[in-house]
C-alpha cells in the first residue's frame, strides 16, 4: 500500500552563531509545503535555498553521507539528540515525524568541548584525539593472515561489532548532563578489547585514551544513561563496564603510567 506524501507548514527556531567566540542566538524561520517524503536535512536544504534567494546567509550544518553511517550529522531537535526517533540519525530522520503547524527548535551539540564553528557546526576534533591516544592495533606488514588462524567465538565477535558501530557523532555528549565522552571512549575500547588483536595493546589503550579524555575536559560519567537512550546506534553502557574493568586491569597490573 502506498501513501500520499502530505505538505507541512512548520516555525523553526534555529540557533545562529558566527563564531566560537561570537553571542549566538535563536532565529525563527517560517517555512511552508514542506514534503512529509523529505529527511530533515532536506527540509533545511529548503530552506536555506529559499534564505539564498533572499540574500541571507544560509544555516550552517554539518553532513556528509545522508546514509547514517559517516557521523557527521547531528543536531539537537526540540531537546534531543538527532530529533525524536529512537535509533535514527538525523539525516535518517524524516519529516512524518512532524505534524502540520510544530514548532521545531533546532540547536548545536551543547558542549564545551565541542565548539561551535558556525550555527549548528561544531568541533569534533576531539574525539579524533581520543582515537589517536590508541584505539589502533599494530600489526606486521605482510599478507593477511587466515581468518581461520584467530578463531574467535560468535558471541564475542558479535559484542565486538556491536561495540564497532559507533559512528562517532557526538550524540552522547550532547545527551550526558556532564557531557561526558565515556560511551564513545569505551565503545572504541570494546571493539578492540574483546578481540585476540587488541590484547597487546589493551593496558596503554584503556590508560591513554581515557587520559585523553580527562585532559580534553570532557565530564565524568555518572550513569544517568542518556547516552545510550539517544545514541543512534544504540551503544550498550555495557562498555562503559568493561572500560572501566580495562582501565582498572591497566593500572594495578600494568608498567604503563
Amino acid at each position: 500500500m502506498t501513501t500520499t506524501a502530505k505538505n507541512l507548514n512548520l516555525t523553526l527556531n534555529v540557533w545562529r552563531q558566527k563564531g566560537a567566540q561570537d553571542k549566538g542566538g535563536f532565529e525563527t524561520y517560517y517555512v511552508k509545503e514542506i514534503s512529509t517524503d523529505m529527511s530533515f536535512l532536506e527540509m533545511l536544504d529548503v530552506v536555506n535555498e529559499q534564505l539564498t534567494l533572499d540574500g541571507k546567509d544560509p544555516i550552517a550544518f554539518d553532513h556528509d553521507c545522508r546514509e547514517g553511517i559517516c557521523g557527521m550529522c547531528g543536531t539537537v531537535v526540540n531537546g534531543r539528540p538527532h530529533g525524536p526517533e529512537k535509533g535514527t540519525t538525523l539525516c535518517q530522520l524524516h519529516m512524518r515525524h512532524f505534524n502540520d503547524g510544530d514548532t521545531i527548535a533546532i540547536e548545536p551539540w551543547r558542549s564545551r568541548v565541542f565548539k561551535v564553528i558556525k550555527d549548528l557546526v561544531v568541533d569534533r576534533s576531539a574525539f579524533d584525539k581520543i582515537i589517536q591516544a590508541g584505539g589502533y592495533v599494530s600489526v606486521n606488514a605482510g599478507g593477511a593472515q587466515d581468518a581461520n588462524c584467530l578463531p574467535i567465538p560468535q558471541d564475542v565477535a558479535e559484542m565486538s561489532m556491536d561495540a564497532a558501530a559507533c559512528i562517532g557523532c557526538g550524540a552522547c555528549v550532547a545527551a550526558c548532563p556532564n557531557a561526558s565522552a565515556m560511551l564513545f571512549t569505551s565503545a572504541k575500547v570494546s571493539q578492540l578489547a574483546l578481540l585476540p588483536q587488541g590484547k597487546p595493546e589493551a593496558a596503554k589503550r584503556a590508560i591513554s585514551m581515557v587520559r585523553m579524555m580527562d585532559e580534553l575536559g570532557f565530564g565524568n560519567c555518572t550513569n544517568e544513561r542518556e547516552c545510550e537512550a539517544e545514541c543512534p546506534k544504540e551503544i550498550n553502557i555495557s562498555n562503559i563496564a568493561r572500560l572501566n574493568r580495562e582501565f582498572l586491569k591497566a593500572s594495578f597490573f600494568s608498567a604503563v603510567k
